[in-house]
């Protein structure tokens, strides 16, 4: 099995910062991709950005493009999200997420991702 354990959710002022990150550990793949995701409440889970763990393809969502980096730290197993000029629309529950057989671009539906984290909440104040 795989644990993917999320942390950096808060409360944050509109155009301000914060930055996510998601340890993985458990069982290993030999390529994999590993992805956000958010839900705000009363909305389907959106995909936000994903990379791909050897190469460092990454792929974002519409919403997010210009504002959100994501990266990988191999030697730590940890991806993270950088999230700049952060709006009121994206206060959700991120969700860190790993896919085991990845394409190139990574994939960007929920259902393609067959690990999941716990998720942490980002609130974003106007």
């Amino acid at each position: 099995q795989v644990q993917l354990v999320e942390s950096g959710g808060g409360l944050v002022q509109a155009g301000g910062s914060l930055r996510l990150s998601c340890a993985a550990s458990g069982r290993t793949f030999s390529n994999y991709a590993m992805g956000w995701f958010r839900q705000a409440s009363g909305k389907e889970r959106e995909f936000v950005a994903a990379i791909t763990w050897s190469s460092g393809i990454t792929r974002y969502g519409d919403s997010v493009k210009g504002r959100f980096s994501i990266s990988r730290d191999n030697a730590k197993n940890t991806v993270n999200l950088q999230m700049n000029s952060l709006k009121p629309e994206d206060t959700a529950v991120y969700y860190c997420a790993l896919d085991s057989a990845p394409n190139w671009p990574p994939r960007f539906r929920p259902y393609d991702y067959n690990y999941w984290g716990q998720g942490t909440q980002v609130t974003v104040s106007s």
